[in-house]
């Protein structure tokens, strides 16, 4: 099995989190095309990255989500996607995947509105990029929700989460007029959008769901097929479909083995397929 068909097959069988680190570095690629060798930097024109101005953003309205799923520069995306990676396994501890990818979305989008009503009224233009609010919400949500859990550290051993979310939010106020002010503003309002996610699940409202029924409605608009005539189908009795009742058997199987391996993936890991396990569920998912 190559490299390439390996990365397919931990996308297909890999979580939420595991996706949305795939499509931030993907993203990340793409925008090689605004590099400018240069200067060594990325200039991000404003249909894709969010502006400070609110005339570009009533131009692009979709730059309050687009700009959350590009970065400046190679460490700003390996940060926050390591920074990712962990809040990402916290936060799943407790909640759905669904949940996730709601509180991604509307937090980024938080994010941008926050950030261009904070540079309107401080009169600065800028743009920015980068998915640290979508990340902070997930964090703060986490925290939120179980504050006293137990992260054990590096050189350091077993501190609580909230310890580690309240450093993090201390430094981001000390240096919001220092430099990188809107990353900060973005930083701590998807902090706080993660707060209020948290607090209005517990009295019963799940804001995740706009985003499922947003895309629940778009795939299923997709997926409708039309509607054919009905036609009448003459079988011929004399025949014996031996050759279906074969593929049953073999479909029933093949599945059965796929069951197996995704039981062996859920307690063990991915790494602990055999090559020959990891090719044969490659073949499957064709």
């Amino acid at each position: 099995m190559s490299i390439i068909e390996d990365i397919k097959l931990q996308y297909r069988t890999g979580g939420i989190s595991n996706k949305m680190i795939y499509w931030n570095i993907a993203v990340f690629l793409l925008s090689f095309v605004f590099y400018d060798f240069r200067t060594g930097i990325f200039n991000f024109p404003d249909w894709l990255a969010i502006s400070s101005q609110p005339k570009a953003i009533l131009y692009y309205p979709w730059t309050i989500l687009t700009y959350a799923f590009f970065h400046q520069g190679f460490l700003h995306l390996f940060f926050n996607m390591m920074v990712l990676n962990f809040t990402s396994r916290l936060f799943l501890t407790f909640f759905n995947q669904k949940q996730y990818l709601g509180l991604y979305i509307l937090s980024a989008i938080f994010s941008g509105i926050v950030f261009v009503l904070s540079f309107y009224i401080l009169d600065k233009v800028s743009i920015m990029v980068g998915a640290s609010g979508a990340i902070m919400a997930l964090l703060v949500a986490t925290t939120t929700y179980q504050p006293l859990m137990e992260i054990r550290l590096l050189l350091i051993g077993n501190v609580k989460l909230w310890h580690i979310t309240a450093v993090i939010l201390l430094l981001d106020l000390m240096q919001i007029q220092l430099d990188n002010t809107g990353g900060h503003i973005a930083h701590l309002s998807g902090a706080f959008f993660g707060f209020l996610y948290i607090k209005l699940l517990q009295s019963g409202t799940d804001l995740s769901k706009i985003i499922s029924r947003v895309i629940d409605f778009f795939y299923n608009l997709s997926s409708k097929k039309k509607s054919t005539p009905f036609k009448k189908v003459h079988v011929n009795k004399s025949k014996v479909s031996k050759p279906v009742s074969s593929k049953i058997v073999n479909k029933d199987k093949t599945q059965q083995q796929i069951d197996e391996i995704l039981d062996k993936i859920s307690q063990s890991g991915y790494d602990s397929l055999t090559k020959e396990e990891k090719e044969f569920l490659f073949k499957a998912g064709r």
